[in-house]
C-alpha cells in the first residue's frame, strides 16, 4: 500500500490561509478518527503547528484525503490545492524525514519541530491510527534527526522562532534594559521567548496566561511578573513590546483595547509579535501608526539569514536524510511484497508436503524405491513449474515480450536453448 504525505507550510501559505487549515491538539483525536472513518485509509499521523499542517498516512490513493481535508477545513479544493504539497513513497519519506532533522523548517535546523513531531505521532498512536509501516517511518525520521543532531553542527548555535522574535525587539528596542515586555500565553513558545528576554537583559517581563497559576509559575523563574488573561487589557499600556502565542480560536489582543493603551501611553510606540496560529492580534491593529506588528511571515524573511549562515551545516544534513530515505524506501519495498513472497514460499511448501505424502505411502507400499523417488521429483517439478509455464506460454501466444524477458531474467535463462 502505497505512502503519502500531503500538507502545506511556511512557504506555501501565508498565515491567513495557514490558521484555516490549522487543528487544535485537542482536535487532533476527531480528526484522525473522522479522516480514517470517512476515507478508508489504513493509519494517518496528522501534524499541526503554526507553520505548518500535514498529513502522513497509507491509504490506495491520495485523492480521498484531500476531499476529506477539504471538507474538514471549509475550503473549496481548488483554493487548498494551490499551496498544498503531494508527495509519495519515497519522496513522502523524505519530506518527514527533512521536517524531523529542521531542515524544512523556517529557521533552519530548529530543534522544536522534532518535540512537535513526536508529540503528533504519540497522539495518533494512543488514539489506534498507527500501523506498523507509519511506526517504522517515525521512527526511521526521529532516529535521523538524532544522526543529523550527533554528526553535524546544524544545531551548535541554537536559533528558534523565539529566539528570532527577541532579536527583533531588541534590533528595536536598543535601551533594552528600560522596556516592558507583555508575553501572552505560557507553553513552550512563550517560555523561550521569555528566556531568550531575560538573558538579553529586558527591564521587566510580564507573563498573562489562561491560568494566573502557570503565568506566576513561569515569570517567577525569569524574575517577572504574572496575571491572568482577564487583566490582559488593563496591563497594554505598560508594554514596549508585546509577544502572543496560544491556542485561542480568536485574537485576544483587539484593537479597542489596544487604542485605549496608546492614548494612556501618549502614543509611544509599541512592537508586537503574533506567534500564534490562529492569530492572537487582531489583524486590524496593523493599520495603527503607532504600532508595528510583526507575523510569522515577517519573522519567515528575518530567518532568512540564519539559513545563509547554516547552509554549510544543511548540506551534510541532506546527504544523512538522503542515505536514510534510501534504506528505509529498501525496507518498504521488502516489505510490501514481502506478504506474496511468504505466500509463494507456502505454496510451494504445500506442494512439496503433497508430493511427499504420497511418495511416503508408495514407499510404504513396497514399491520399487528408486521409481517412488523419480516420480517423486519429476510430480514435484511439473507440480511447481505448472502456473509459471502456463502463464509464460499465454504470454508467448499473446506476444508480450517484456513478460518473455522477465521470465528469462527470473529462471536464469539465455537464448541458446530455442536455436
Amino acid at each position: 500500500m502505497p505512502l503519502f504525505s500531503a500538507g502545506l507550510n511556511h512557504t506555501t501559505a501565508a498565515v491567513p490561509v495557514r490558521e484555516r487549515i490549522a487543528y487544535a491538539a485537542d482536535d487532533l483525536p476527531r480528526a484522525l478518527a473522522d479522516l480514517r472513518r470517512e476515507t478508508q485509509i489504513e493509519e494517518a499521523v496528522l501534524l499541526s503547528t503554526c507553520n505548518r499542517t500535514e498529513l502522513y498516512f497509507r491509504a490506495d490513493s491520495l485523492d480521498p484525503a484531500i476531499d476529506w481535508l477539504s471538507r474538514d477545513r471549509h475550503m473549496p479544493r481548488a483554493e487548498l490545492e494551490r499551496c498544498l504539497y503531494q508527495k509519495t513513497d519515497s519522496d513522502a519519506v523524505q519530506h518527514l524525514l527533512r521536517v524531523a532533522a529542521g531542515l524544512d523548517s523556517m529557521v533552519v535546523g530548529e530543534a522544536q519541530i522534532l518535540g512537535q513531531l513526536k508529540q503528533a505521532y504519540s497522539t495518533a498512536l494512543a488514539h489506534g491510527h498507527v500501523g506498523h509501516g507509519l511506526h517504522r517511518l517515525f521512527a526511521c525520521g526521529f532516529a535521523t534527526a538524532k544522526r543529523v543532531r550527533t554528526d553535524t553542527r546544524i544545531g551548535a548555535h541554537p536559533v528558534s522562532v523565539a529566539s528570532i522574535a527577541a532579536d527583533v525587539a531588541r534590533r528595536i528596542f536598543s535601551d533594552f534594559d528600560e522596556h516592558t515586555a507583555l508575553l501572552v500565553g505560557a507553553g513552550q513558545m512563550i517560555s523561550l521567548c521569555a528566556r531568550h528576554l531575560h538573558t538579553q537583559g529586558i527591564g521587566r517581563i510580564i507573563i498573562a496566561n489562561r491560568s494566573p497559576a502557570r503565568a506566576l509559575t513561569l515569570a517567577q523563574s525569569i524574575k517577572g511578573f504574572g496575571i491572568g488573561l482577564a487583566d490582559l487589557d488593563a496591563h497594554l499600556s505598560e508594554a514596549d513590546i508585546l509577544i502572543a502565542c496560544t491556542a485561542s480560536p480568536a485574537p485576544l489582543v483587539r484593537l479597542p483595547a489596544v487604542r485605549l493603551a496608546l492614548r494612556r501611553r501618549k502614543h509611544r510606540p509599541m512592537l508586537m509579535i503574533d506567534l500564534g496560529l490562529p492569530r492572537d492580534i487582531d489583524p486590524a491593529i496593523d493599520g495603527l501608526d503607532d504600532v508595528f506588528l510583526y507575523t510569522l511571515d515577517d519573522l519567515s524573511a528575518e530567518s532568512q539569514n540564519n539559513r545563509k549562515a547554516r547552509s554549510e551545516q544543511a548540506l551534510l544534513a541532506e546527504t544523512i536524510v538522503a542515505e536514510e530515505t534510501e534504506r528505509f524506501t529498501r525496507w518498504l519495498r521488502t516489505h510490501e511484497h514481502r506478504r506474496w513472497l511468504q505466500q509463494l514460499r507456502e505454496r510451494s511448501d504445500q506442494i512439496r508436503r503433497v508430493a511427499l505424502d504420497q511418495a511416503r505411502e508408495r514407499m510404504a507400499r513396497g514399491d520399487d524405491p528408486a521409481e517412488v523417488l523419480d516420480d517423486f521429483s519429476r510430480a514435484l517439478t511439473n507440480r511447481l513449474l505448472h502456473t509459471p509455464t502456463q502463464r509464460l506460454r499465454e504470454a508467448i501466444d499473446e506476444a508480450r515480450q517484456p513478460m518473455i524477458d522477465d521470465a528469462r531474467r527470473l529462471f536464469d535463462l539465455d537464448d541458446e536453448s530455442h536455436q
